[in-house]
């Protein structure tokens, strides 16, 4: 290996390999239910083979693997690459639909894995899918959600030296310092608590089904729902997404969606008996005001009835119907700010007005340390302390006045205050760039005639793992009609925005290679 090369790329690539030996195992699940319902399980034995077998050549090329500092940030981003890649080999094999095409199965694989929930697809249904195919679509998203390598940190023995790190680069903003003593229990833990509200959502789901309320939500239904609320993905059996169900399933669906989109560190907080670090912590009701901001806001404009550009046919008029206009409202508020991207209804059909709002809510985000994408509310929290900070030291410019998040001894450093302002200055200039590319390459694409606010909503919905966007990407859509370079263009976009931009660039720079 050259000199001037820094980095113990076979150590990562080894343990890459390892990840995917043992990621194998959950291609196991889907295969039982193909044999349940009498479908081929080939599509996963087949990516059992291959997984294990590149598996095995991975970790061949280095036996006794280190991870330090750099190779950590190497893993990262490799794992969350190679194994949505391996992701798709169930889609090409099957080869029914739309996502038979490679491009369209990455695409497919990569927004499952980084549990953005946009889709390809051109026809939802198990008629046109087999049902253990479009589980698969949902198993995916519940591995991302809490994180492939904090699974493996809680698992691998031979990551919990730099278990810390990883946890870090991969799920930003949980305090694993904190938790527990050690890593690989803290790991644990968060999954632990993911796998029981998991099994929440399941039981809830289907038992409205048992109570005779709920009457589509089948046991099949409330398993690959519960694996894509918890994880904030969005990927539905259903054509018409969560709209398929009865009111009462879209109540039961706004509980998990909030449940995920909080820190899960303060469900272990609140577990060990400290209430108060869930209700009193600043993040979480700032998440709190902010959907219920932007949900009432939207809840009244369909009220009134200035929401809505046309009123689909076959759904009850909502203007005037309290109930109708809070639940849609609040859903579809909850939905974009949590990054889950269910659909109670086809917003396409809402005025333009009312889709800006939207737009907007794309980039809140749930809190640091959930299942949510997006920038995340306890950044858009630093920087409007950090800007009202700057406006009174215009007035007392001598003045030392720290940045605090909630409490009086709760100081900021002003390092992570730097740190915060360059991933806004990033993700922002990525979502001007990327729009604008989108939206050139739209005139070259037959048939694609985006608007600006389809192609900046296209942008944000990839970037920030949210799902659909408006228009062409609305809900009831797919991003199928794309080109295969805008296509490839958003899954990188999908990739680098699962692990929040920096721990994919870092390892694009020359000074990450070189001393």
């Amino acid at each position: 290996m050259a000199q001037w090369l820094y980095v113990d790329v076979r150590s990562s690539c080894s343990l890459v390999g390892t990840v995917l030996k043992y990621l194998s195992l959950t291609l196991l699940f889907p295969t039982v239910v193909a044999l349940y319902y009498r479908e081929s399980p080939l599509p996963f034995l087949v990516a059992l083979v291959v997984a294990v077998a590149v598996g095995t050549g991975l970790e061949a090329l280095e036996p006794d693997p280190t991870l330090e500092y750099r190779e950590a940030f190497l893993l990262v981003a490799l794992t969350w690459f190679v194994v949505p890649l391996v992701g798709t080999i169930p889609y090409l094999v099957a080869g029914t639909g739309t996502i038979a095409d490679p491009v369209n199965a990455l695409f497919e694989s990569m927004s499952g894995f980084t549990t953005t929930g946009a889709t390809v697809m051109g026809s939802i249904s198990v008629e046109t899918h087999s049902r253990s195919i479009m589980l698969w679509r949902q198993v995916t998203q519940w591995l991302g959600g809490m994180g492939i390598l904090v699974l493996m940190v809680a698992i691998l023995s031979e990551l919990s030296v730099g278990g810390s790190q990883i946890i870090r680069e991969e799920a930003p903003g949980i305090e694993v310092e904190k938790l527990t003593p050690r890593i690989r229990e803290t790991a644990r833990a968060l999954w632990l608590i993911y796998a029981w509200f998991t099994l929440a959502a399941v039981l809830v789901y289907y038992g409205l089904h048992i109570a005779g309320v709920a009457p589509n939500m089948t046991f099949y239904n409330a398993v690959a729902h519960a694996l894509t609320s918890l994880p904030t993905g969005g990927f539905s059996p259903e054509g018409r997404s969560i709209e398929a169900f009865e009111p009462i399933v879209q109540w039961a669906v706004m509980v998990f969606m909030v449940v995920a989109g909080t820190n899960f560190a303060l469900y272990w907080y609140a577990w060990r008996g400290h209430l108060e670090r869930l209700t009193g912590n600043a993040e979480f009701r700032s998440y709190l005001l902010s959907m219920g901001i932007v949900g009432g806001l939207l809840s009244a404009l369909l009220f009134l009835g200035v929401g809505l550009a046309t009123v689909p046919e076959g759904v009850a008029t909502i203007p005037g119907s309290l109930e109708r206009s809070l639940r849609h409202g609040l859903f579809q508020t909850l939905a974009i700010v949590t990054t889950t991207g269910y659909a109670s209804m086809d917003f396409n059909t809402w005025s333009e007005s009312t889709q800006v709002i939207l737009l907007f809510a794309m980039f809140l985000g749930g809190s640091a340390g959930s299942a949510a994408g997006s920038i995340k509310i306890v950044r858009w929290y630093v920087v409007g302390k950090s800007m009202r900070r700057e406006l009174f030291k215009l007035v007392h410019p001598q003045a030392i006045r720290p940045v605090r998040m909630g409490g009086v001894g709760d100081v900021i450093d002003e390092e992570t205050i730097h740190s915060i302002f360059v991933f806004m200055a990033l993700f922002l200039t990525l979502f001007v760039v990327s729009s604008v590319l989108l939206f050139l390459d739209s005139y070259r694409t037959p048939d694609l005639s985006l608007s600006a606010l389809e192609a900046t909503s296209a942008v944000i919905a990839t970037l920030g793992n949210v799902g659909p966007g408006v228009g062409v990407v609305g809900p009831m859509n797919s991003y199928e009609p794309f080109s295969n370079a805008a296509k490839l263009y958003m899954v990188f976009l999908m990739w680098i925005g699962r692990l929040e931009i920096l721990s994919v660039l870092v390892i694009l720079t020359p000074a990450y290679w070189r001393s």
